[in-house]
């Protein structure tokens, strides 16, 4: 691994695990919600934790194009993640405002990528944070539009 390139590891490496720690949350909620929006919001958590599956892929392997061993296990993400997993079932409102303050996160821990990136001159990862910005705060106003 470049030398320029340990801060771009360290922050894909947060965006990992709290990618991960989301996509266990979203499909733990998706399984779990009840209420009279159950139909919408079982849908809604299904498409989030399938495209977070997808992510959490991709940002692995960037990390591995790096040079660099992906984390890989729930020791690891949990050690990384900046977000908590929940082992509960909330009512439906209360999963929408903690995968909403989540996404919010996951975003956040895009745009540091986004920054080491631009400082490493790593053109790829910093396109990658970019995308991840743009699908979590997507995500975070579509589920903000269920609380309205």
């Amino acid at each position: 691994m470049k030398p320029e390139s340990k801060d771009v590891v360290a922050a894909l490496e947060v965006l990992l695990a709290d990618s991960y720690t989301l996509y266990l949350k979203s499909h733990n909620y998706h399984w779990n919600v009840t209420g009279p929006m159950f139909s919408t919001l079982h849908t809604l958590f299904e498409a989030q934790y399938t495209e977070l599956a997808t992510a959490v892929d991709e940002i692995a392997e960037r990390i591995r194009a790096l040079g660099a061993n992906a984390p890989g296990s729930f020791q690891q993400f949990e050690a990384l993640a900046t977000i908590r997993s929940d082992p509960g079932s909330p009512p439906a409102k209360d999963m929408i405002r903690n995968l909403v303050a989540d996404a919010e996160t996951v975003s956040d821990a895009a745009r540091r990528v986004i920054r080491a990136a631009e400082d490493a001159g790593d053109d790829a990862t910093a396109d990658l944070g970019v995308r991840r910005v743009d699908v979590h705060d997507k995500a975070a106003w579509m589920l903000r539009s269920h609380l309205e």
